[in-house]
Order: C-alpha cells, then structure tokens, then sequence
C-alpha cells in the first residue's frame, strides 16, 4: 500500500517513475513531442522532484524508457524543444557535439561572411581549436590598426 498524502492521494514518491513521468506530459501529435507540463527550470527544462532533489526530467525519461545514460555524456535534444521529454527525442552525445548541433552555434557556421562582409572561404579562415573560425583579413587589419596606435 503506497504513502497517502493528507488528501487521500498517493504519496508522489511512491509512485512509480513511469507513472510519474506520463502524468505530467502533453502529448503534441504533429512533432511528437512529451510536452512536460510540471516544474521547469531557469533554461527552460523540465524538473522531478524526488524527495528533496530535483532533477531534469528528460534525463530521468530518457533512462526510464531507454536505459542509462553513457558516462561523459549528455542528452541532446533532437526536436530542439527543452521541455520535450520523450525518450525518441533524446540523443546522449559529447557536449562538444551538443554545443555543435545547437541553433546558436549553427546559424553561425551557416553564414557564407564574416560581420565585415569577407567572405568565409578556406583561404580566408582561421580556425581555433576546430570551433571558432576567425576572418584572415580581419585580423590582418586588426593587427595593423594597432601597430598605428603603437
């Protein structure tokens, strides 16, 4: 018999993770996405409470549904929906990877010039540690610009 709160309902602890899990989500069929519909975070991402931790609910939906998460590894999410907790949605890949696939970083990369208008061409640019890439001719008169300050 499961822990009753003080109004009759099963403690939230004593319910299983599952359960849990499926009675805090809507279901958005045209994505497929677990909207998780509970507690979220500052960034947006769903939240768990067990006992006095809360955790990230995609991270435990994604080894309830799944299996364990590989160590050094975190969970991207495929639909780009951060409340989205299905498991079908979920990737464990490096944080370099994440970081890589992320909205952000691949507006970036899809640029075809830099800010000054310099084409992004492989004579053109440097890259840093496979990341960042930086104009060649922009740094050329970055560097001469401050040797006239000199």
């Amino acid at each position: 018999m499961p822990y009753l709160t003080k109004s009759g309902r099963p403690h939230a602890n004593s319910v299983p993770v599952r359960e849990r899990i499926l009675r805090n989500i809507e279901v958005v069929t045209e994505s497929g996405c677990w909207i998780w519909m509970s507690d979220l975070n500052n960034g947006g991402y769903g939240l768990l409470k067990f006992g006095r931790k809360r955790e990230l609910a995609h991270r435990i939906s994604y080894r309830e549904f799944r299996g364990s998460i590989p160590e050094g590894l975190e969970l991207d999410h495929l639909c780009r929906v951060r409340c989205c907790v299905n498991p079908d949605h979920l990737e464990p890949v490096t944080k370099k990877e994440n970081v890589n696939r992320s909205p952000r970083c691949l507006n970036k990369l899809s640029r075809t010039h830099c800010k000054r208008g310099h084409p992004w061409s492989e004579e053109n640019t440097y890259w840093i540690n496979s990341q960042k890439r930086l104009c060649r001719v922009c740094s050329r008169e970055l560097l001469r610009s401050r040797r006239v300050l000199r």
